[in-house]
């Protein structure tokens, strides 16, 4: 045996030509031009030195200060950031440069406080870039960190041309509360900017100046940053006085950057095109355009120096040698083949070579063990494979019985659920991939605070959508199995029908109807209001929403409170009808209770002021969060809009104040005075007071809602000629007269924040009204 395999390694030698190594320079810059700053390495298009010709052009020119030990590398001065509060010009440090990313030194924005809760020391942070060829990466998250702060990351208006904010809240009454290594609200909170943008100013505010959490939680911190470079050490960084020095030093910043503006057929062919020989340009698919240049499949190098990226010799290196036989090297890729009097692919994981014609007892020898090694191998994957394919049928079996799917079965199988929609179904995994493309990004509709939604296609042609929740806790198995029945019970043209669901994965997936035309809120918002949105439509989506919401509270089978009514989730169908959707904060109400008690959640400004303080939810609370949605219709106005003053950025307590004063007129859509009648909105105007009454007990039921909107619905519409100018001087305003107070231009911005129970009552009076204006 020993022979032989002696034989066997002989004859492999023979075999192997002597490789000849050739090896290729990889330039990394123009020849004179130094690559490196101190421990950075700075590639073309990049290049050290301003204005000589080491780069594609002046915004790629990097500043190499040697009076730093060692020497840092600072973007140049066509790429500049202002930071703190007087907004001071800064250099930008460069740490890092690849292929598609630039990494450079962060800030953190953050507020100091005293015992007494007298602010001692604050920062603020931004970035702006003055070109398009860098923008902020989907890398970056915007973190909050503190136990009494919430933060906000906007660009900058004038440059970027739009306006809005993302944030989070970041709350904690006791140290011991707050997890390590994870932002989950509790101590440390993250959110997504949207991509493309070329600026960002971060602020962090307090909601009670650190006052109640100072003994362990002195400052709030906020900043943009590289999503896999920040870890939560949880209390810890609350005590670290260097946390904002430290985390300044470690967490970059993340910028994508490109060449030019446009695309690659845009440039092809004119001397703005630096894609070298033997690469390939790829556009940029957000931001502003651009592309970048990189080296074809079998070829290295910079694909921006001439003569281009060079071919990649893989019979060079003895160690890597793909061939089993003889190598020979072709541009972009290679060969294998055998020497004269052999046969064979020639390949190290193919067949190799074998001598034609052979008669050695050895070679015949050393063929049948490789035989029977090879069917050793193949027979022991099918057996993994096969081991594989039933731990995944026992996994899912596992998850079904997990998430309660024979508890579902029983519950669609017994005489209390026999209402079930025979029509609802339990889906299987390979039903749902099949349908979603594998879960592809693709296929996304949005995500939400509960989950995310995909857009499926059924074998039958139907268009679904399929919402992938959150991980759900084994005690609310029950519940979940529960909701799932009565809403496959729910049958009203204007809810979302749920379809069936999939209890086959680690979170159960939900399939609903798909209803293709955006939410309400979108259609309100919009830069340019759609000419559809007439005042007899608002008041018809108006209708339809409140009944719906009626028949949740008193038609169905047990009574179903929503908990999270808002413009978002009034959907509309291709006929523009309104079907109210996302029942992920929805509870069942036992018949014979009229409120429970939860944990508080929803979303500021149409949160429920007397659900906030005493977490006690009832039917009313969803008629409160109506009444905001009315407002919403009637003014064309956000629910929040932070860069209003303080009498105006909250909605319903700014129609409050107005409505008392008798110039609620003043704050209504031009277009809704203009279409509806005076009895209408005068009418409608009440029924708004009475939805936002402080006093839930005070509120109307929403079967009265419905009722009272149907019957303004068909009141005859009547002239604003006749109506206005009445002999008492009340404020109502004759359309044309005083125009100008309906010209106002409202920029909100405000992402909904989801609340929790760590409020106390105290707390939401800095975010949101309990008491009805005075």
């Amino acid at each position: 045996m020993i022979l032989l395999f002696l034989v066997l390694y002989l004859s492999r030698l023979s075999l192997s030509p002597a490789a000849t190594t050739k090896t290729a320079v990889n330039n990394i810059t123009i020849p004179g031009c130094p690559s490196k700053c101190g421990s950075l390495t700075v590639p073309y298009p990049f290049g050290i030195g301003t204005n000589s010709g080491c780069s594609i052009g002046p915004w790629f020119d990097i500043t190499c200060n040697t009076s730093f030990d060692p020497p840092k590398a600072f973007l140049s001065a066509e790429v500049f950031s202002y930071l703190g509060v007087n907004r001071t010009i800064q250099r930008i440090e460069v740490v890092d440069i690849s292929d598609e990313h630039v990494r450079v030194r962060n800030a953190i924005a953050s507020k100091c406080y005293d015992q007494t809760g007298e602010m001692i020391q604050t920062n603020a942070s931004g970035l702006t870039l003055t070109n398009s060829y860098f923008t902020l990466s989907e890398r970056n998250k915007v973190f909050a960190v503190g136990c009494d702060d919430y933060a906000f990351v906007s660009p900058v208006a004038e440059i970027e041309g739009r306006n809005f904010s993302s944030g989070c809240v970041s709350i904690c009454s006791n140290v011991t509360d707050v997890p390590n290594g994870t932002c989950s609200g509790l101590g440390c909170c993250a959110t997504s900017l949207p991509t493309g943008l070329s600026t960002y100013l971060a602020n962090v505010y307090s909601i009670f100046s650190h006052s109640q959490v100072w003994s362990f939680s002195k400052c709030g911190y906020t900043f943009l940053g590289e999503e896999s470079a920040f870890t939560f050490q949880g209390a810890s960084d609350f005590v670290d006085p260097n946390f904002a020095t430290r985390t300044a030093e470690t967490v970059p910043v993340v910028l994508n950057w490109v060449i030019g503006s446009r695309s690659c057929s845009d440039y092809r062919n004119t001397s703005d095109y630096y894609c070298q020989e033997n690469s390939v340009c790829v556009d940029f698919d957000g931001g502003n355009g651009g592309y970048r240049c990189s080296c074809e499949n079998g070829y290295q190098g910079n694909p921006y120096l001439s003569p281009g990226c060079h071919d990649i010799d893989e019979c060079a290196d003895p160690n890597a040698n793909p061939c089993n036989g003889t190598c020979t090297n072709l541009p972009g890729s290679f060969n294998c083949s055998c020497p004269h009097g052999y046969e064979g692919d020639g390949r190290k994981n193919g067949s190799g070579c074998t001598a034609r014609n052979s008669k050695s007892p050895a070679l015949k020898l050393s063929l049948g063990i490789g035989i029977g090694f090879l069917s050793i191998f193949i027979a022991m994957g099918w057996l993994y494979f096969t081991h594989q394919r039933r731990k995944i049928i026992k996994l899912r079996e596992k998850f079904f019985l997990k998430n309660g799917g024979m508890l579902l079965k029983q519950q669609f199988g017994s005489n209390e659920f026999g209402g079930v929609n025979q029509s609802n179904k339990i889906f299987t995994t390979e039903e749902l991939e099949k349908a979603t493309k594998n879960f592809s990004d693709d296929m996304i509709l949005g995500r939400g605070g509960y989950g995310t939604v995909y857009k499926g296609i059924l074998p039958d042609g139907t268009i679904v959508a399929i919402k992938k929740s959150r991980v759900m806790d084994d005690s609310q198995i029950e519940q979940f199995i529960n909701e799932v029945v009565i809403l496959t019970q729910t049958n009203h043209r204007n809810v979302v029908k749920l379809l069936g669901c999939c209890l086959e994965t680690e979170v159960p997936l939900l399939v609903y109807e798909c209803v293709s035309n955006g939410t309400l809120f979108h259609h309100i918002h919009a830069n340019d209001q759609p000419r559809w949105l007439s005042w007899d439509n608002r008041l018809r989506i108006a209708v339809e929403s409140a009944g719906a919401l009626a028949y949740l509270h008193s038609a169905a089978s047990k009574p179903i409170i929503h908990r999270d009514v808002k413009s978002a989730n009034i959907l509309l169908d291709e006929n523009l009808v309104a079907k109210i959707s996302d029942f992920g904060a929805s509870r069942l109400i036992p018949l014979d209770q009229t409120e429970v008690t939860t944990l508080v959640q929803g979303t500021i400004g149409y949160l429920d002021p007397e659900y906030f303080n005493t977490s006690q939810l009832t039917d009313k609370s969803d008629v409160y969060s109506f009444g905001v949605v009315l407002l919403e219709l009637l003014t064309g106005k956000k629910p929040i809009s932070m860069d209003q003053d303080q009498v105006q950025r909250n909605l319903a307590a700014f129609f409050l104040v107005s409505f008392k004063s008798n110039n609620f007129f003043q704050i209504l859509d031009p277009r809704v005075v203009r279409e509806g009648s005076l009895v209408q909105l005068e009418a409608i105007a009440s029924l708004v007071k009475r939805c936002l009454n402080m006093n839930g007990y005070d509120r109307p039921t929403m079967k009265e809602v419905a009722m009272e909107l149907e019957s303004l619905r068909k009141l005859t519409k009547q002239q604003w000629v006749n109506q206005h100018g009445s002999e008492d001087g009340s404020s109502r305003v004759h359309e044309g007269e005083h125009s100008d107070l309906y010209n106002v231009s409202i920029n909100p911005y405000m992402d909904s924040i989801e609340a929790s129970s760590l409020y106390s009552s105290d707390q939401i009076h800095s975010l949101y009204p309990v008491d009805e204006p005075r």
